[in-house]
């Protein structure tokens, strides 16, 4: 009796748990009408609640077998509803798929992402990066559109941004930093950028003023989110400048997504349009996988791989550059022998794991290695006349050099190798609580760089040697002989081997309020980071930054829809192997971080027009830097003096109206007016080689009303004049002339075969998903713009004359896209 009551106590106790354990999964990934996933949608019963993540996954637990109501809502989103009944341990998987609620922004917001709008952050749509023309399509052709944002080399995917240089901007993919080579110097040997926008799901840009949780550079932040994909698909881009193709999968649980890219690239069409002939063999190839893991409910891994391997072969054998001015018109004549021959492999891996403790709190950690080996191997003589032109209209020989001026000889050599590890190990964390966010990371780095620099140069003219101007012994050939030893106009020989070991930490706070009717909201954090650099022959020295930052933004409840916003703090870069590294190759490790104190004031209004959304984006910046670390740029070779004998300034405004201009697409203006100047020695403040005075750019997308499928892309960019540069070991006091102002037009047109609201049960178009055929216009007007200088010497006044090195022609391209 005893025993049979017992059995009845254990029951009775048992029955709730059990009642309890019986639930239902209900799993699946939240899409908008253009299969982009959908972050932070509510998704509640009566009893239970979660949110998408930022792949648009969720799951939830149901109680079984009965009927359970549950509610998708989103801000943006119309609200969707469904009734499901599962059995016990039931999994079941659910895509819906929600349409934009008009009848809810009222604010009427292009984006909707109204937390990155508070950030001062821009989001780019991935399917605008893939369709707009450009010799070098992808993230950072559409960034060049940007106010702020300035490029004069389109061949090149690096940028500028406020008055900064290409070092001082960040990189992020799925929040691993990536890196760019080093020994690149010519925006035609970079080939590819390391975003593949076939894997792109989101994009954010920051110009400045960005938050603690970004790493200690001074410039912009490149935010880069690769997708899960949910589905299988194929897709594939073709053209005459190479192609891509990406594969992408998930397992039937849900559990493993992957996505694959493979690019190629070849830039002859471009190069072999420019003045020089050449004999150009570039092979530009790599290979990018996301891959992520879902072990459970709680935890995630996520691994991002990279291998590239780029090959550059180039043998000059011509080249005529016309300049001067009408009343004297001059020519620069230049027979060349000899090649170029360069190498970059790169390798890419890093892993990171999330656990997601409970709905308040998630921890990270991410490990990351990136090698690269770099080789840099050119012998090239070229022998020059520098005379006038023949303008004689109706004459046999109407432009060629009939009288010359100057008459020598350049040879070039150069054997660089540099072998480049860095390894990352980083703990992240976030928590919330009672509408306060806790962000904090604490990183360890460690870059391993072994480096030979060999190049000299010879400059002969009319038959003698020219010394550099850093000799004593002034040659006056040919009018005095010269007895002293023969001098390489530049060389510089060294071997590298330095290790730098870096500590990183950041805390940051945020949250959002209201006050009466007023929106928020709040940011305030910090970073420190300590850096030790050592190596050969190197006395170690280790420093220590500490950079505050603080953001504000507020709302009104205004008639008008206005968003005010306020950020700054102080900025840290401290040195990378580059900025170590002076002209003539040593390394210097008393080369402190340089500081910049940074104040960014915003407003954003959006508004309708045409009954049309529209959005007009304000931003004024102030930025006062010292321990500055003063660079020439050649081409897109930065060479660092390696001294914080500089102080500088910048500022400038930022206008961008971006909206429907055309019903059904997004198009917007831009104008960036910038002032940025340095004061080297206390000599007194001259332009920065990246001042760029005035910027407007458009992006225009339209169709043709009659034929909708046609569709057409502009991009415009004009940009005043950059510093010209100075001839080697010059002053760049005495040399501030400026290169002409850099326009560009380029034109896409894509007829849409196939598209994604269409399918096709039978024919030759059944397996597509998608389909474009299109033809594409680079540098339409085709506009002369240079990028550099080549300095000649003139051997009769020794006067130095400024060749431009012309950038591309009009190009002709054809393009198609393809997905299955």
């Amino acid at each position: 009796m005893k025993a049979y009551f017992k059995i009845q106590l254990i029951c009775l106790f048992l029955l709730p748990v059990l009642s309890i354990a019986q639930t239902g999964t209900i799993k699946g990934v939240i899409l908008d009408e253009n299969n982009i996933p959908v972050s932070n949608v509510n998704i509640k019963t009566s009893q239970f609640g979660t949110t998408s993540n930022n792949n648009g996954f969720y799951t939830l637990k149901i109680p079984a077998n009965q009927d359970v109501l549950i509610t998708f809502t989103h801000i943006t989103f119309k609200t969707i509803q469904a009734t499901f009944n599962l059995k016990n341990g039931e999994s079941f998987e659910f895509n819906p798929v929600m349409k934009s609620n008009v009848e809810q922004i009222s604010t009427v917001v292009i984006s909707s992402e109204k937390r990155k709008d508070i950030q001062g952050i821009v989001t780019l749509e991935p399917k605008t990066i893939r369709k707009i023309p450009g010799a070098n399509a992808g993230v950072e052709n559409l960034l060049k559109t940007l106010p702020g944002v300035s490029s004069n080399n389109e061949l090149s995917t690096q940028y500028s941004v406020r008055g900064g240089n290409y070092d001082e901007n960040l990189v992020y993919v799925n929040g691993f930093e990536v890196y760019r080579p080093f020994l690149i110097r010519s925006g035609q040997q970079e080939g590819l950028s390391f975003v593949n926008t076939d894997l792109v799901r989101n994009v954010d840009f920051s110009a400045g003023g960005f938050q603690a949780k970004y790493g200690d550079k001074l410039s912009s932040v490149l935010d880069i989110t690769y997708r899960q994909p949910y589905e299988f698909g194929v897709s594939l881009d073709a053209s005459l400048l190479g192609g891509s193709l990406a594969v992408e999968g998930t397992s039937k649980d849900s559990k493993f997504t992957g996505i694959v890219g493979v690019r190629y690239r070849d830039n002859s069409l471009l190069v072999d349009a420019k003045q020089t002939e050449t004999n150009y063999d570039p092979t530009f190839f790599d290979v990018q996988s996301y891959l992520t893991y879902k072990f459970s409910d709680k935890f995630q891994l996520d691994f991002l791989g990279n291998a590239s391997i780029n090959r550059y072969n180039y043998q000059p054998k011509t080249r005529q550059t016309n300049f001067g001015t009408l009343d004297n018109p001059l020519a620069l004549l230049v027979f060349y022998e000899g090649q170029e021959k360069d190498r970059y492999q790169t390798l890419f891996g890093a892993l990171k794991g999330t656990y997601t403790v409970n709905d308040n709190l998630s921890l990270q950690l991410i490990g990351s290695t990136y090698h690269t080996t770099e080789e840099e191997y050119f012998d090239i003589l070229a022998q020059y006349r520098l005379g006038e032109v023949n303008t004689n209209i109706g004459d046999e020989d109407l432009g060629e050099v009939e009288y010359s001026e100057g008459i020598g000889g350049q040879l070039n050599h150069g054997r660089n190798d540099l072998d480049a590890l860095i390894t990352n190990v980083q703990h992240k964390g976030n928590y919330e609580i009672n509408d306060n966010n806790f962000e904090w990371s604490l990183k360890y780095t460690h870059e391993d760089i072994r480096d030979r620099l060999v190049e000299w140069e010879v400059i002969d003219s009319a038959g003698f040697s020219i010394n550099p101007p850093s000799s004593d012994a002034f040659n006056e050939q040919p009018y005095a002989p010269y007895e002293g030893p023969l001098t390489a106009f530049q060389n510089v020989r060294t071997k590298n081997q330095t290790q730098i070991d870096r500590i990183q930490a950041y805390l940051q706070w945020s949250r959002r309020l209201n006050i009466n009717d007023t929106e928020v909201w709040l940011n305030a954090g910090g970073r420190v980071h300590n850096w030790t650099v050592s190596g050969d022959n190197i006395t170690s020295k280790t420093q220590t930054v500490i950079s505050p930052r603080a953001q504000i933004a507020v709302k009104p409840n205004w008639k008008r829809d206005m968003l005010f916003r306020l950020g700054g703090g102080l900025y840290y870069q401290p040195p990378f192997y580059r900025e170590l590294r002076d002209s003539s190759g040593m390394v210097n490790p008393e080369v402190k971080a340089q500081k910049s104190f940074h104040l960014v004031i915003g407003n954003d209004y959006s508004f309708k027009m045409w009954d049309r959304p529209f959005k007009l984006t304000t931003e004024a910046y102030y930025k006062k830097i010292t321990d500055v670390n003063p660079y020439t740029v050649e081409n897109v070779r930065i060479r660092y003096r390696a001294k914080n004998n500089a102080e500088a300034y910048a500022y400038g405004l930022d206008l961008r109206l971006n909206g429907e201009f055309v019903p059904g697409t997004e198009s917007w203006v831009s104008f960036g007016y910038l002032k940025t100047e340095e004061n080297i020695d206390d000599q007194g403040y001259i332009a920065r080689p990246t001042d760029q005075r005035l910027k407007f750019a458009a992006l225009f997308q339209d169709y043709v009303p009659v034929l909708p499928k046609m569709k057409m892309y502009l991009n415009l960019v004009y940009n005043t004049g950059l510093p010209g540069g100075s001839p080697s070991y010059a002053n760049p006091y005495e040399y501030q002339n400026r290169l002409p102002d850099y326009k560009r037009a380029d034109l896409g047109l894509q007829y849409v075969v196939v598209d994604y609201n269409e399918r096709f049960d039978k024919g030759w178009r059944k397996p597509f998903k998608y389909l474009s055929l299109g033809f594409e216009i680079f540098n339409i007007f085709d506009v002369q713009n240079s990028i550099t200088n080549t300095w000649v010497r003139d051997v009769y006044s020794q006067r130095q004359y400024a060749i431009p090195n012309y950038l591309t022609p009009r190009i002709f391209n054809v393009r198609t896209t393809m997905k299955f």
